[in-house]
């Protein structure tokens, strides 16, 4: 088993990813309140008191095998050979009332309705990818709020960092023919009807149900 020098807010989101639950089941694991799960999402570079490191230790020593990997997995993601560092997206979750912007990209065989995303370059940076990248595929223009975290994508398995935005102006429109069908807002209560709820990151449904 490794052992964690300092746990931050990233490390703590990504034991709670690795061990597959939710802020809520999370908390009740650790014996901690959900606000404080909640901070290590809002705060990822911060570091918990000594006593919640302390928490964080005994959580990951006990736990089995496969989550002490999908942990390292997560925190220490595999290098892309062709580029020597792994491939970064940033996905952005823009809102609009009760409704949340989606785009239908084209697959090798099917069709997905996603949130907009772009490649971050080395050296990039995530949050203006976010921006930049929503106004270029949906013609709508967005204001980040709120860092939601990051992650190994259990799909694609490139680097994951994931934003809430607010819509400022614009009319969604597909402005990507090649790579999306479709763009369109969809209401919130709706959304598990276009992502099965297992495919979304768990701190994007808390975002939304806060919102």
């Amino acid at each position: 088993m490794d052992v964690i020098d300092a746990w931050d807010g990233r490390k703590a989101c990504a034991l709670q990813q690795a061990f597959r639950l939710t802020q809520e089941g999370f908390a009740e694991h650790l014996g901690v309140s959900v606000r404080t799960v909640g901070k290590w999402h809002a705060e990822p570079d911060a570091e918990p008191r000594p006593d919640m490191q302390q928490i964080l230790d005994i959580a990951y020593g006990r736990a089995d095998p496969t989550v002490q990997r999908r942990f390292r997995l997560l925190i220490r993601p595999p290098e892309t050979p062709s580029l020597g560092q792994a491939l970064r997206v940033a996905i952005t979750v823009v809102v609009r009332g009760d409704d949340v912007l989606l785009v239908c990209r084209r697959g090798d065989a099917s069709l997905s309705w996603q949130f907009p995303a772009g490649m971050v370059k080395p050296g990039g940076s995530p949050e203006t990818v976010a921006v930049q990248e929503t106004l270029a595929e949906t013609g709508v223009h967005c204001a980040i709020r709120q860092h939601l975290g990051g992650r190994l994508h259990p799909v694609t398995g490139v680097v994951a960092e994931y934003y809430l935005a607010e819509h400022l102006m614009g009319e969604a429109a597909n402005r990507d023919p090649q790579e999306n069908v479709d763009v369109t807002w969809v209401p919130r209560a709706s959304l598990t009807r276009f992502i099965p709820a297992d495919r979304i990151y768990e701190p994007i449904l808390s975002a939304l149900e806060a919102a």
